[in-house]
């Protein structure tokens, strides 16, 4: 993979979306931190959380985030320059520009899940999407990117070697091949690259046409 150029076609890559599971709070933490305040990209989350605990975890986000990080209320339209984190016992789903949130029925063994954010965000958006799975077990969002690639999307994931709990971008990279594997600080810059309809080489090089 290294140095194969990612998004040869130059297509702006500006709905990105994000699975993490164990590990994934601080994985989340370096990424967000990395990403510009002005990066023009929808960005959907989702973290697999404790269905009946409140938490702060969006304010926690948004106080590393350059970007604004929100939970959603269901159909509230999506605007660029703005993170939205899947609710706690909630799916969260792109439909017509606007988030749907819903407890439908768990999936991968928990609610919110990131395969529904990921299928709804590749029929939708189709070649737009950037799927991204960081650090967590098991095989959620291993699905979705399938859906997000043969939709024309692209398919990054966190380095296995630096994620807390490797199996979600291990499984990712046995199942879907893959277009990049990135450190977390590559991913953000890979990212930010491909917003613009920029290409991304695996060896960290980069440009914009």
């Amino acid at each position: 993979m290294r140095g194969r150029c990612i998004n040869e076609q130059r297509i702006v890559r500006d709905v990105i979306t994000v699975g993490a599971s164990a590990g994934g709070v601080e994985a989340l933490l370096q990424l967000l931190s990395k990403l510009p305040a002005a990066l023009p990209a929808i960005i959907g989350i989702v973290l697999h959380r404790n269905p009946v605990m409140k938490s702060f975890l969006a304010f926690l986000l948004g106080r590393h985030a350059g970007l604004p990080v929100l939970e959603p209320q269901d159909g509230q339209p999506v605007e660029r320059g703005t993170v939205y984190l899947a609710p706690r016992d909630h799916h969260m789903t792109f439909t017509d520009g606007v988030i749907r949130l819903s407890r439908g029925p768990l999936e991968h063994r928990t609610r919110p899940a990131v395969d529904p954010l990921f299928r709804s965000a590749a029929k939708i958006y189709g070649a737009r999407v950037v799927g991204v799975l960081l650090s967590g077990m098991g095989t959620d969002g291993v699905p979705g990117l399938i859906d997000i690639t043969a939709g024309g999307g692209l398919s990054l994931v966190q380095r296995p070697d630096q994620a807390l709990y490797p199996s979600m971008p291990s499984m990712a990279i046995r199942d879907d091949s893959v277009d990049g594997v990135f450190g977390l600080e590559e991913m953000a810059v890979a990212l930010t690259v491909l917003a613009s309809g920029g290409t991304v080489r695996a060896n960290g090089e980069q440009g914009v046409s």
